[in-house]
């Protein structure tokens, strides 16, 4: 059963804390969750699984996890060296009727105003019951972040907007990148052509780079 969301931030960082050093097997049995053999399957169990601990609301809703309080929710799996093993997902990317969007206004501006960090043994050799939840972190960006994020978004918001979202690689961005998002390649959404015709592409969601997240959580944990 979903634990009832937290009334304030203080009540999630209690909660998040209390977390730290626990096994995942132990969090899933409180919930009669089963622990899946692996993740290849169940990518998003750990993150399911940490929502539902601590009471995350939103679910796939394009806003922030505890939305009444402003705060996302990230877990992000890491290496014995605390470095995190992958980028992070953050949201979907429009790639239609994106007319006069503003930074400000876009998703990924609101869901990393505010993100509680969750880092979770992530090695592959810990069975995934086995894994254990590290020390939350409660981050917002600071004005040289932020001027990364936005910059990184509008220039490609700007790719997008020209039609040239075929064009676009992981490598774009400092901090903040586009890929594909989607089960697999047949999966097509409308999108801006260069001619500014609708044209069928793969669906594309915005990723932190592991430098970034490192930074953050060596900044945190130092």
């Amino acid at each position: 059963m979903p634990s009832s969301s937290p009334t304030s931030i203080s009540e999630l960082m209690a909660r998040a804390n209390h977390m730290a050093g626990i096994r995942l097997a132990d969090i899933a049995g409180e919930h009669g969750i089963p622990v899946p053999e692996n993740l290849k399957r169940e990518k998003g169990w750990v993150g399911q699984l940490i929502e539902t601990e601590l009471g995350a609301l939103a679910g796939s809703k394009p806003e922030p996890d505890f939305a009444h309080l402003g705060v996302e929710l990230k877990t992000i799996p890491i290496d014995n060296q605390g470095k995190p093993m992958e980028t992070t997902y953050i949201t979907v990317a429009p790639l239609t009727d994106i007319g006069g969007l503003r930074w400000e206004q876009s998703v990924v501006y609101h869901k990393l105003r505010h993100v509680l960090w969750i880092p979770v043994q992530g090695e592959r050799h810990i069975p995934v019951g086995e894994r254990r939840v590290g020390n939350p972190v409660l981050w917002q960006p600071s004005e040289l972040e932020l001027a990364q994020l936005r910059q990184d978004w509008e220039e490609i918001m700007e790719l997008i907007a020209l039609g040239k979202v075929d064009t676009i690689t992981a490598k774009h961005g400092e901090v903040l990148q586009l890929r594909p998002k989607a089960a697999n390649s047949r999966v097509l959404t409308e999108s801006i052509g260069r001619n500014g015709e609708i044209k069928l592409s793969n669906p594309r969601g915005f990723y932190l780079k592991i430098a970034f997240t490192q930074q953050i959580l060596r900044r945190a944990f130092t």
